[in-house]
């Protein structure tokens, strides 16, 4: 007799990326990243589904793989649902930086993508700063399409191009000392007006225990949907903890460091009876002002049961036994 094992994360079939058109996105990309990104002609054709341009300004026309936009496919991940449509992943953001509004995505192209370093201190081997280029030849870059689940109740389904974080961390030569990462973004008041607001503890902090950035889900994204990572997505680099809420992955990353003591994280700073340190995605747990049981889809706003750790259980949960006195889903 066949036993099937449900993981929690399926989905009806009628909500499925139908094959024909999922190929046809996919050659469609094929097709395109093997031309220069400074070809007109692949900015118009990488465009044609109204999403923003994503090609940074002022960059001289290397290849689209050149900036982490490109990889081969790692479907160990299934996400179980549809993809997102790329307009609403790229138009639809927060980025309190910039602006209090989902529509930032206009401004954000102010922010400059090259020339790009991330610092990397604290308890390691050697400080040091690295630039963005220099990164991306060192590792591996794959694709891998990821739930990505928002605190505000709202969800897509996006395919990221980067690597994983233990790549990065492995790099970094940490001492065996240390028990956290932290990541702080970029700040450029020339370009980020919300700078200026007394009302946030600038800079935006976040961090993961040294376990959960050693965990393979844990991703470095610089590209999406086949191109460069949208700075209004947090190009050119950015955190993603697909089984955690989305302000737990810090976008546009200039400093990572290692350090033997917890963190306190960005919006924990501003109200810690909302958010918490770990943030992992829970329907059981609500937030203090909604719940947290039903998500809704960017796309087709239709509300979906959440599930625990965002559908990712069976590889995370682990990391989490003994804690379960602690704010974990906060």
């Amino acid at each position: 007799m066949h036993i099937m094992r449900r993981h929690g994360w399926e989905i009806a079939e009628r909500l499925a990326t139908p094959e024909a058109l999922a190929l046809r996105r996919r050659n469609l990309m094929a097709g395109a990243l093997a031309l220069s990104a400074g070809s007109a002609a692949v900015r118009s054709a990488l465009a044609a589904d109204g999403a923003p341009a994503v090609v940074p300004p002022g960059v001289a026309p290397p290849a689209v793989a050149a900036l982490g936009a490109a990889g081969p496919l790692n479907d160990k991940y299934q996400p179980g649902r549809a993809i997102t449509g790329e307009k609403y992943a790229t138009t639809y953001n927060n980025y309190y930086e910039f602006d209090e509004s989902k529509n930032v995505w206009r401004a954000a192209q102010k922010l400059p993508q090259r020339p790009w370093s991330i610092s990397i201190g604290g308890m390691v081997a050697k400080p040091r700063s690295i630039a963005i280029d220099d990164l991306l030849k060192q590792v591996q870059l794959e694709e891998r399409v990821y739930r990505h689940r928002c605190v505000e109740a709202w969800a897509m389904t996006v395919p990221w191009t980067g690597f994983p974080l233990s790549q990065l961390v492995k790099l970094a030569d940490p001492l065996g000392s240390a028990k956290y990462v932290v990541f702080e973004t970029a700040q450029d008041p020339k370009v980020m007006p919300g700078l200026d607001s007394p009302m946030y503890p600038w800079p935006y902090i976040e961090g993961v225990t040294m376990a959960e950035a050693a965990n393979d889900l844990a991703f470095i994204a610089t590209g999406m949907y086949g191109k460069v990572l949208p700075p209004q997505d947090g190009g050119p680099i950015r955190l993603t903890l697909p089984w955690k809420y989305g302000f737990k992955s810090a976008k546009a990353l200039a400093k990572i460091t290692f350090t033997d003591k917890q963190p306190l994280n960005f919006w924990q700073a501003i109200a810690p009876d909302e958010y918490g340190f770990w943030a992992n995605v829970n329907p059981a747990v609500p937030h203090p002002r909604w719940s947290q049981a039903r998500e809704r889809l960017l796309g087709s706003d239709e509300m979906v049961p959440t599930v625990i750790y965002n559908g990712y259980g069976d590889f995370v949960a682990s990391l989490y036994a003994g804690l379960q006195n602690q704010k974990l889903f906060m």
